[in-house]
Parts: structure tokens; C-alpha cells; sequence
């Protein structure tokens, strides 16, 4: 007997016997067929997260296949597999006989993963600060200009992007691929919980940015972590101020 991934399995099994079929250059079996490309079940996937991301769709909105599909041009197949995805990724409940709501993140949920993004962001400052060229540094510097001009015009939707794609290029410059996927994995979820405060945030945060790049400029790694850091546990602390916020007035009283 074997050991594979805590469970007991014979040697002579199906694994042992497929090995030693290769071994004597017999074919393999067959497979099952790879599925087709199915882009319009991608996209539709991608708008509705967008629309939940940018706070179209709000927490607890309940989602109806059939209006989703009218919106989308789509038939509600694509709609029911993205919602189904979805569901599967946090983003949206199922609820027995009552259907697809937007999901309401808990504090503890927003928390975790708010001070996640803090510790690989620090990093990506740091390492960028060691790593970044003249080039990069002026690429950041047009990235701010983005920002401030989305601020002036109180674009909230443009905000949110612009903060997202000034913290993405700061860990490309980083160098570490890595770093670089792990911070991917929660890109999109920091930019859900990002929206209702990019506004609140607002001058101060781009303020934050524009030193953040003239440290990164001055290649000075360690105060480039410190920066990021206190950048992105403010961030954190606003949205917790917020939730405090809106619970308090939706309290009774």
C-alpha cells in the first residue's frame, strides 16, 4: 500500500497501472474533451463583477436572472453560470427559493484582507524603491496626474481605477512576479471595499501617493515600505470608520 494525500491506495491501482502502460510505450487512454472556449459566459462574468465592484449592484441588492439579462443583451444562461461563478468566489449568495443576492462583507472579512494587502504592499514599495527606473518613476508620476484629475472632476468610478492602477504598476516596478500574483488575488475585492471611500479618502490619498513616488524616485527602499504602509492602514481605518458610520445611523434612535 501507498500513501497519496493522507489516503491508502494500492500500488497495483489505476495509477499504478497507467504508469506502467507508459512505461511499455502503450497509448494513452482517452480523456475527457477540453471544454470550448465560452467568451460571452467570460464577459458577462467580468460586467457583473464590475458592476458590484463599482457599487452598481450593492451589498444585499437581490439579482434577478431575467433583469440582468435584459440589461446585458444576454440570454440568462450566461447570466445564471456568471451569478453561479460568482457565488463561488464570494461575491454574490444563493439563497434557497429566494435566489442571488450581492454579498455583504462582514468587518472581519474586510479586515483580514485589508491587512493582508498592507503587509504585500508594503513590499512592493520597498522592492520598487530598489528596482524602479527613471521611466517607471515618470510612468507613476502620470498615473498621479490621472488621479488628481479624476479627484477635481469627483469621479468616483475613475477614483477607484486610478487608485488601483497606480498601486498595480508600483508592484510591477517591484520585479517580483510572485508578489505580483498574490496581490492580483485581491485586487479586486480591495477595490469593492476601496469605492464607498474614495471620495472621504480623497485629497489625502493622492497626497500620500505623490510622497509615496518621490521616495520611491529618491530610491530610498525602507521609507518607501513605512510610506506604503501607513498609506494602506489608513485606508483600512477608514473603511472601519465608515461601516461605524453607517451603522450608527441606520440604528434605531
Amino acid at each position: 500500500m501507498t500513501e497519496w494525500g493522507g489516503a491508502t491506495s494500492p500500488a497495483g491501482g489505476n495509477g499504478g497501472r497507467r504508469r506502467l502502460a507508459a512505461a511499455r510505450g502503450e497509448p494513452r487512454a482517452a480523456r475527457q474533451p477540453l471544454e470550448r472556449p465560452a467568451p460571452l459566459r467570460q464577459a458577462v462574468y467580468d460586467v457583473i463583477a464590475e458592476m458590484i465592484i463599482n457599487r452598481e449592484l450593492q451589498p444585499g441588492e437581490h439579482l434577478v436572472e431575467n433583469e440582468l439579462a435584459a440589461q446585458l443583451g444576454v440570454s440568462r444562461q450566461p447570466v445564471r453560470e456568471a451569478l453561479q461563478r460568482l457565488q463561488s468566489e464570494g461575491w454574490v449568495d444563493l439563497r434557497p427559493a429566494l435566489g442571488a443576492f450581492v454579498h455583504v462583507p462582514t468587518e472581519e472579512e474586510a479586515d483580514q484582507l485589508l491587512a493582508t494587502r498592507t503587509l504585500l504592499e508594503s513590499e512592493s514599495a520597498r522592492l520598487a524603491a530598489k528596482q524602479g527606473t527613471p521611466e517607471q518613476v515618470e510612468r507613476l508620476r502620470e498615473l498621479q496626474r490621472v488621479g488628481e484629475k479624476a479627484l477635481s472632476d469627483d469621479d468616483q468610478v475613475a477614483l477607484v481605477d486610478a487608485n488601483a492602477a497606480l498601486h498595480a504598476y508600483v508592484v510591477a516596478m517591484s520585479g517580483n512576479k510572485v508578489l505580483a500574483e498574490l496581490i492580483a488575488m485581491v485586487d479586486r475585492r480591495v477595490r469593492w471595499y476601496y469605492a464607498p471611500i474614495a471620495r472621504s479618502r480623497g485629497r489625502q490619498a493622492w497626497d500620500e501617493h505623490a510622497a509615496l513616488i518621490d521616495v520611491i524616485a529618491s530610491r530610498n527602499s525602507r521609507r518607501a515600505g513605512e510610506i506604503m504602509r501607513r498609506h494602506t492602514e489608513r485606508t483600512r481605518e477608514s473603511y472601519h470608520q465608515r461601516r461605524k458610520e453607517a451603522a450608527e445611523r441606520e440604528a434605531p434612535g
